[in-house]
């Protein structure tokens, strides 16, 4: 069977249908969705989800909201952002790992932390910042051409790439002696601990669950490790009156633009963690959904090359040529929106399209419903680029999320736009990307939109 029979891939240059998992049941119950959330909470949204503006539910004793219309979600996300904060699940979950960092701050301490890390996320700080990920992504392409032919996995490759580039750029320096340790911390957490359990979402946030324990213990090694790495780029230090050049010298020298103040250690080690994690694991979740797409759609992967290759001079990539690239990427992240879920608790009451919401009840933003949704996308299941091509009409801003939006939109998404676009074209251009493996990979909702298994890919040589 080609991998053309085997997925819905027309010889023509019909658009590609990639494909997703089955739609739940209305029949099912409450323990088969709560089973189906411990594998993936995209298995637990029904065909609803898909057509109507507000999906109304329970959700353990407290009504529950998936919100699909933009109106709903400006609401809750821009206008009346103070009323709706973190589930508990939702800490539970990602403290252990993430600590107070921006991701999970709230209040005073999220506005101060945010107004601190702005000045090194502005798009001139990340064009200094690029020539790191340029050399990781050069090494990458490096060690690629040695498996040219053979049978690569591409999803940890990315991995390994972004996570070196993420070294890179918080340190200035690779990733080759802690990379191993690291990975280990994310996939043993992954694996373990980032699935939330059954008391984890019944039990409130101040009693621990058996969960919680194991968690404990866990930020405990974590927490010495972060110490451990940001110990080491201390004792490297810088030359004497130099400007910045990584982002733990930004986040050192950010000061509080209305106090003054710095971060503590408790506190840089926090941030270092949050930038690390949530920028590696996002951005190789993406770049692995595009090289899958692509691999699937070879018309489009040959556009994108030659793109690439028309912007190269010298070698060196002007990003600002690379719309097709940069549309290749918001079309990904629009199928496969690596953080799947915005999870609210309302502090207060309140009405969101006519309904009333009460304290503690559950709002959900789910970028894969949305992305997706019937009434906002034509073709909403296909693989089109064209929708984020310069003159087509722009989404809603409140229909597309893949890094959130208001006040809490994502610090580092300029950097991680910059990095896939780079990463993604300097890949192609240098190879032809095909899968070996005829069977669909499926994504699973788990705290991003990762693949249920890492498909063996073949790459040549352009």
């Amino acid at each position: 069977m080609s991998i053309a029979e085997a997925y819905d891939v027309p010889t023509s240059r019909a658009p590609l249908v990639p494909p997703s998992p089955p739609r739940a049941s209305a029949t099912m119950g409450p323990f088969g969705r709560m089973a189906a959330m411990r594998r993936s909470a995209i298995d637990t949204w029904g065909q609803r989800a898909y057509e109507e503006d507000i999906v109304k539910g329970r959700f353990f004793g407290h009504a529950s909201f998936i919100l699909n219309t933009p109106d709903a979600i400006r609401h809750v996300l821009v206008d009346n952002y103070e009323n709706y904060t973190r589930t508990p699940a939702g800490i539970r979950v990602l403290r252990p790992m993430l600590g107070e960092g921006l991701l999970l701050a709230e209040g005073r301490t999220w506005k101060y932390q945010r107004r601190t890390l702005a000045p090194a996320f502005t798009p001139r700080a990340v064009m200094t910042l690029v020539p790191h990920m340029i050399s990781a992504v050069d090494e990458t392409i490096g060690e690629l051409q040695g498996a040219a032919g053979g049978p690569v996995d591409l999803r940890e490759i990315m991995q390994r790439m972004t996570l070196e580039i993420a070294g890179r750029t918080m340190f200035s320096y690779g990733m080759a002696r802690h990379g191993k340790a690291l990975r280990g911390f994310v996939m043993e957490y992954g694996a373990n601990l980032a699935r939330p359990h059954f008391l984890d979402l019944l039990l409130p946030l101040g009693w621990p669950t058996p969960q919680d324990i194991s968690r404990h213990f866990f930020r405990k090694r974590w927490t010495r490790f972060i110490a451990m790495l940001i110990a080491e780029r201390r004792a490297a230090g810088k030359n004497e009156g130099a400007p910045p050049h990584d982002l733990f010298d930004l986040m050192v020298a950010a000061r509080d633009p209305e106090t003054g103040e710095a971060f503590s250690d408790a506190q840089l080690g926090d941030q270092v963690a949050t930038m690390i994690l949530a920028g590696h694991e996002t951005t190789a979740t993406a770049l692995f959904w595009a090289l899958y797409v692509l691999a699937l759609d070879p018309g489009t992967q040959q556009q994108l090359a030659d793109e690439a290759q028309a912007a190269s001079a010298n070698g060196a990539l002007d990003i600002e040529h690379l719309k097709f690239t940069r549309a290749v990427i918001d079309e990904t992240m629009r199928l496969y929106p690596p953080a799947f879920l915005i999870a609210r608790a309302a502090a207060g009451p309140d009405t969101l399209g006519g309904m009333a919401v009460a304290k503690n009840d559950v709002v959900l933003i789910a970028p894969w419903l949305l992305h997706r949704h019937e009434k906002l996308w034509r073709d909403p299941n296909a693989f089109m680029p064209s929708r984020f091509m310069p003159g087509a009409p722009p989404p809603d801003r409140f229909a597309y999320l893949p890094f959130g939006v208001g006040a809490r939109v994502c610090i580092g998404a300029h950097f991680a736009l910059v990095e896939a676009t780079l990463a993604l074209a300097k890949i192609v251009s240098a190879f032809r990307v095909k899968l070996l493996e005829t069977e669909p990979v499926m994504p699973i909702g788990v705290v991003t939109t990762q693949p249920d298994r890492s498909p063996m890919f073949r790459i040549e040589r352009r």
